[in-house]
């Protein structure tokens, strides 16, 4: 099993050994989030060298006390506050939320390290404010800045049958096979392997990291951010295409979990993974 945090939505992603799990998600995950002039997310999906700042908090390194500290090439290291400030108000996807105004320095240093001018930082001040889809959540739900549900849950067996399948579509166009896509294209919190079928979560309604619990909320789909080469940032047609031709229902393309915790707790790597299987009548 393999545990992330990612700090600012879209920055880079932060490998733990431990994770707190709160009801919002993992504990400082997803609080922080880059917005344009007009309190809009600005995601990797438009600015790629997001995926080249790296975030870390106390949650993900014991070199850090408090707040931020961030780090990007062609720029000096910073450390932001996480101390209160102005809320505004900021729009993610379909979401109308809040965030606290993190300071003029942050937003400098983050329109520099990312090339465009503009940018602000801004930190969830409290999840709970935001409900999720009450058609996949239960009263109570919430999340941060996450694009719908509090954690992510991706299968390397999965993974491993997605590159299997690319490798043969490449085949079949007579195109050279191309390396194998890491996990983290998926920008998954949770990693689980071991001896599962491949998309064995598919059929999954609870799962049981160590001491915690969560629920099932739905798959994930997919949209062109995981087409974005991590490391050099450069976009391409997969996993869509092959996405699409063997996880594709509902208009939409399918790989790894959304799950909602159903309480609190310490997870670590190592810990047994527990599941259900979804009960078909």
């Amino acid at each position: 099993m393999a545990l992330n945090v990612h700090p600012i939505k879209s920055c880079a992603i932060r490998p733990v050994e431990t994770a707190v799990v709160e009801r919002a998600g993992f504990a400082g995950d997803r609080r922080w989030m880059v917005i344009d002039a007009d309190g809009k997310l600005v995601s990797a999906r438009e600015e790629h060298r997001l995926f080249s700042i790296v975030p870390d908090s106390p949650h993900t390194s014991d070199q850090v006390l408090a707040g931020l500290r961030l780090t990007a090439l062609g720029v000096p290291d910073l450390h932001v506050s996480g101390e209160g400030a102005e809320e505004i108000a900021v729009r993610l996807h379909r979401h109308d939320l809040t965030g606290a105004l993190v300071s003029p320095e942050a937003d400098d240093w983050v329109s520099e390290a990312v090339g465009r001018a503009g940018l602000r930082l801004v930190r969830c001040v409290d999840p709970t404010r935001r409900a999720l889809n009450p058609d996949f959540s239960r009263l109570g739900d919430h999340t941060a800045y996450a694009d719908g549900y509090p954690v992510t849950l991706a299968s390397r067996r999965s993974l491993a049958q997605l590159n299997d399948w690319m490798a043969e579509g490449a085949v079949e166009r007579g195109e050279s096979v191309p390396e194998p896509l890491p996990i983290e294209r998926f920008r998954p919190n949770v990693v689980v392997d071991g001896d599962l079928e491949p998309f064995a979560e598919d059929s999954w309604s609870t799962v049981r990291l160590g001491e915690v619990s969560f629920r099932v909320a739905k798959p994930v789909d997919r949209c062109v951010m995981t087409t974005i080469d991590c490391t050099d940032l450069e976009a391409g047609k997969e996993p869509i295409r092959t996405l699409a031709r063997h996880r594709r229902w509902d208009g939409k393309t399918w790989f790894a979990l959304q799950l909602i915790p159903d309480g609190t707790g310490v997870v670590r790597i190592g810990d047994e993974v527990e599941v259900s299987q979804v009960e078909v009548n």
